[in-house]
């Protein structure tokens, strides 16, 4: 069974005002098969961490290190990191003019096995795939993401979720900006492609809507770049009773500011 191991993970960006320190020493140990939800509030550095596991340049590494089944994932390319087995669906899911759903998809799966699949075996699960998160099957022939709804968008990264079968899958804050409906859809494909392929989940989220669909075995509470608090999903519930402002609180009392 394969493992996510975060250790003292220190991160840094750049800004107009100079270098502001994001994560501040995160410890989080993952396993395949298991949900894990990270909750907080806005500039705790849940979306850092994402970012930091897939390898964006734009965040850089200041001390600690993250692990894949012992390889060094910060020694990795982005595109390595992929064909590891990492998996990451964005906020905001960029457009890719001149590239239909279905070239990017084939490219991706033949980047990840190192061997493309049989066209009509592969056409075949895109189909049904596409069918379960009521996708129009005419979104196969459009430009990635061009012109699609914010919905839209979400329903694409779990459709590529299910079709690449990744070891982990981190879901930055996948529920922003969907209604009821497609949050349920969203939510019933990240729990297929968990039930099907056994991955590890590592859901970012602001709210505990979500968590209504996809039940975490354990929440991990972000507060000024540190896990302020951990346990299981009755955490979650207590967040949506309190909110957090008694971590807040507390980082300020520290004489720290969330960041």
């Amino acid at each position: 069974m394969a493992t996510l191991e975060i250790r003292d993970l220190k991160v840094s960006v750049e800004t107009d005002q100079g270098t502001k320190h994001i994560l501040k020493g995160v410890d989080l140990s993952i396993e395949q098969g298991s949900i894990h939800a990270i909750m907080g509030p806005n500039g705790s550095g849940k979306s850092t961490l994402a970012y930091t596991i897939a390898g964006h340049p734009k965040y850089h590494v200041e001390g600690g290190s993250i692990l894949l089944d012992g390889q060094d994932v910060l020694a990795m390319t982005v595109d390595a990191r992929a064909r590891a087995g990492l998996f990451l669906a964005m906020q905001y899911p960029v457009e890719i003019p001149g590239v239909t759903v279905t070239n990017f998809l084939r490219t991706a799966k033949t980047a990840i096995d190192g061997t493309a699949p049989a066209i009509r075996g592969w056409g075949k699960e895109v189909r049904e795939s596409m069918e379960a998160l009521r996708m129009d099957s005419t979104f196969a022939e459009r430009n990635v993401n061009e012109g699609f709804s914010g919905g839209e968008k979400k329903r694409h990264e779990i459709l590529q979720l299910e079709l690449l079968k990744p070891k982990f899958a981190i879901l930055d804050e996948t529920d922003s900006g969907l209604d009821v409906d497609a949050l349920k859809v969203v939510s019933e494909g990240v729990n297929r492609a968990h039930a099907n392929s056994g991955l590890g989940v590592l859901l970012i989220t602001h709210y505990t809507r979500i968590l209504r669909y996809i039940h975490p075995d354990f929440v991990h509470v972000f507060v000024d770049g540190r896990i302020a608090e951990e346990g299981g999903p009755e955490l979650a519930d207590r967040l949506e009773d309190e909110g957090y402002d008694r971590y807040t609180g507390q980082a300020e009392l520290n004489g720290t500011s969330v960041g």
